[in-house]
């Protein structure tokens, strides 16, 4: 009996000691929770995965770009915040994360930037930190330092990428139709974020807008590759704190504001503004979508 006692008293003195020197670890790692809870549905959560699609399935398709301008209100929790806080980071901020993965190791990110120069089908890879970072207006220029007592000195100065630049992001996708489950559905293909500023000496240069604006494309991603990133980074929902999305859950489920500035066409480069402007261009956007819904609207009979 004694020895039955002894037995438990040790165990019951080493398992003490066991869960004790585990509380401190964990809570010496743990740091205070900035919040009523820990953050773990959107952190590890997995984009859903795309219905399977044939080809004799698609009895339509129709492919288009559209334009989200993040200064719109609906759009502007992709745009903030302008410098990675906490969990949040901006769509752009988030996609060169994706792309260049650690910074100064020399080793880009598991998701593919594709130079925006040539076309936009994925064809021709940035291989280096320093291409990406270029697109992005990241480089060197020369700026005047006043003096005191003298005249002004130039002076070199080191850009980082201007993200506070890209006010809009191009969004090539398909709509088609598929029998096998009766409705029109969309799929989108890829992202590519658009550059506007302002560039001295272009005031006069056609194509250039009111005051040398320009607008410049940096590069594409392939959205299918840069799901996993987004599914796991929330965006801000200014309605409910306790319900914030994913940035995958705004590009699956539509919740941005945009318009279409292109179709497929048989001059394949081709876009609205090439044929129309003004009010024009605006009613023609408005007609492709039309033309998207009606579709499948005349589909059936009610």
């Amino acid at each position: 009996m004694r020895k039955q006692l002894l037995i438990l008293f040790l165990i019951s003195v080493l398992g003490a000691g066991a869960f004790d020197s585990v509380a401190q670890e964990t809570n010496s790692d743990n740091l205070p929770i900035d919040g009523l809870f820990e953050k773990k549905h959107v952190v590890n959560r997995e984009p859903v995965p795309y219905p399977s699609i044939r080809e004799a399935d698609v009895l339509w398709a129709k492919k288009v770009w559209r334009v989200i301008d993040l200064r719109e209100k609906m759009n502007l929790p992709l745009y903030y915040p302008t410098t990675p806080m906490d969990d949040r980071y901006s769509l752009i901020d988030l996609i060169l994360k994706g792309v260049l993965g650690k910074q100064g190791d020399g080793v880009l990110g598991d998701v593919t930037a594709y130079s925006a120069l040539s076309d936009d089908e994925f064809k021709i890879p940035l291989e280096s930190e320093d291409d990406v970072l270029e697109t992005m207006g990241a480089g060197t220029e020369t700026v005047l330092i006043e003096q005191e007592d003298g005249p002004p000195i130039e002076q070199e100065v080191v850009k980082g990428a201007q993200t506070l630049q890209v006010k809009q992001v191009m969004v090539k996708e398909i709509w088609y139709f598929d029998r096998n489950y009766s409705r029109l559905d969309v799929r989108i293909v890829g992202l590519c974020p658009i550059r506007e500023y302002v560039e001295e000496g272009m005031e006069n240069v056609e194509g250039a807008g009111d005051g040398g604006v320009v607008k410049r494309q940096a590069f594409w991603v392939y959205f299918p590759e840069v799901r996993d990133l987004f599914a796991q980074h929330e965006v801000f929902n200014p309605m409910n704190d306790s319900q914030r999305r994913s940035f995958d859950d705004i590009f699956i489920k539509r919740y941005f504001g945009s318009y279409i500035v292109k179709e497929a066409n048989v001059f394949d480069n081709r876009t609205i503004e090439d044929y129309t402007v003004g009010k024009e261009a605006i009613l023609e956007s408005k007609r492709i979508e039309q033309e998207i819904f009606q579709w499948e609207h005349d589909l059936w009979k009610f």
